[in-house]
C-alpha cells in the first residue's frame, strides 16, 4: 500500500520473566522494546505502509539501541530526536489460565517526558504523510508531551491529514498537574477517526449513561466534536488469561455495526492488542474506502492475530489476516 503513516509517543524498553515465570522465579529478564504508537506504525509497516515514528530517546547507548529496534521492524526513524539519559522502562510478568499478568512502569523522568514543542518542525515530519495517529498516553505522560501532541494534530489537520486517536487513557498516569478532561477535549475535537470505549468517553467527556452502551455514548461524543467521522471501540470477553474472545465495533454516524466475533483460546501474549487493532483499523480504512464492515472486521482479525505473537508488536502479514477475516482457523503448516 502505497500510503505513509506518522505515529508519535514514547517507546520503552520491556523486560520480562522468560515465559510464565513470576517476578519472584526470574534470574535473568528477556528484553523488547514497545510503545502503543511505535506499535502501530510497525504493524503498518508489516502489512505494507510506509510508516515512520517521531519519539525522543536518551542519548546514549540504550537510545541507540531503541532506535535500531524501530528500523529492524520497518521504521523510518530520521525525525528520532535525543537528549538526557533515562529511557522509560516497563517490567511486565505474563499472566495464564486464572493469574493475570501484572506491569510495573519507570517512565517518570524519561528522555521522552522531557519533551518540549519547540523540539520538533511538524510541517517538515508530516511532508508526504495520509495519516497521524496519537494515543491518549502520550498527552498524559507530561505537559510538554501533550502540548507537541496537539501541535502535531493540528499541523496534520492544516496539511489535510487524517488524524486517529486511541483516547483510552489511564487515569493514574496524569501527575504533572493536569487532569485528562482538561486536556483531552482539545486534542479530540481535531481527530476524525476515534477509538475508545463507552467508559472512556463517561470519564473523559462526562458523555453517555453510566453503564450505558457504546453506541449512545457515540453519538453523544460526535455530536459534542462534529469533526469526528468515526468512533470504533470492541469488546473483549475474558474468560481467562489464556482465553479471550474479541470483537469490534463501530459507529459511522450514521449506523452501529459489528464486526465478526473471534475466539483466542491460547492467548500467548496479550500486551500491544489495542495497539494491533488500531494499526488494522487504520490499514482497514485505508483499503477498503467505503466498506466500514471490511474494515472493522480486518481490525478484529489484526487484533485476534497479536495474541498469537511474542512481544508487543504485531508482527503479521495482510495475508495472514484476510485469511482469518475468510474464516481460515485451522491454524495449518503452509508450505
Amino acid at each position: 500500500m502505497d500510503k505513509k503513516l506518522i505515529t508519535f509517543g514514547e517507546v520503552m524498553m520491556r523486560l520480562s520473566p522468560p515465559g510464565y515465570t513470576m517476578f519472584s522465579q526470574a534470574s535473568s529478564f528477556d528484553l523488547v522494546y514497545g510503545g502503543g504508537e511505535a506499535n502501530v506504525a510497525i504493524s503498518c509497516g508489516y502489512l505494507g505502509m510506509k510508516a515512520a515514528h517521531v519519539t525522543r530517546f536518551p542519548d546514549n547507548a540504550l537510545g541507540r539501541a531503541a532506535t535500531q529496534f524501530l528500523r529492524k521492524h520497518w521504521l523510518g526513524t530520521i525525525n528520532v530526536i535525543y537528549g538526557d539519559n533515562m529511557l522509560g522502562k516497563y517490567f511486565l510478568q505474563k499472566g495464564a489460565v486464572h493469574r493475570s499478568s501484572e506491569v510495573i512502569y519507570e517512565r517518570e523522568g524519561s528522555a521522552f517526558s522531557l519533551i518540549k514543542p519547540h523540539m520538533i518542525n511538524w510541517e517538515e515530519v508530516l511532508e508526504g504523510a495520509d495519516w497521524f495517529h496519537w494515543t491518549g498516553i502520550t498527552p498524559a505522560v507530561s505537559e510538554g508531551a501533550a502540548q507537541c501532541c496537539i501541535e502535531a494534530i493540528k499541523t496534520a489537520n492544516k496539511m489535510g491529514i487524517k488524524v486517529s486517536g486511541d483516547i483510552n487513557s489511564r487515569q493514574n498516569m496524569w501527575k504533572y498537574g493536569k487532569t485528562m478532561q482538561e486536556v483531552m477535549p482539545e486534542l479530540v475535537k481535531n481527530t476524525d477517526i476515534v477509538i475508545t470505549s463507552s467508559r472512556g468517553i463517561k470519564e473523559m467527556f462526562g458523555l453517555g449513561e453510566s453503564g450505558g452502551g457504546f453506541q449512545g455514548a457515540a453519538k453523544e461524543l460526535m455530536e459534542k466534536f462534529p469533526r469526528i467521522e468515526k468512533v470504533v471501540g470492541k469488546t473483549r470477553k475474558s474468560i481467562s488469561a489464556s482465553h479471550q474472545q474479541i470483537q469490534g465495533k463501530m459507529w459511522t454516524g450514521k449506523q452501529y455495526i459489528k464486526a465478526k466475533k473471534l475466539d483466542i483460546t491460547h492467548v500467548i501474549d496479550r500486551v500491544g492488542t489495542g495497539d494491533a487493532y488500531a494499526s488494522g483499523l487504520i490499514y482497514g480504512l485505508l483499503q477498503y474506502e467505503k466498506d466500514d464492515m471490511q474494515a472493522l472486521n480486518f481490525a478484529t482479525a489484526a487484533c485476534a492475530l497479536k495474541h498469537t505473537v511474542v512481544g508487543d508488536v504485531n508482527m503479521v502479514s495482510v495475508d495472514n489476516v484476510t485469511s482469518l477475516m475468510e474464516g481460515n482457523t485451522s491454524g495449518k503448516i503452509k508450505r
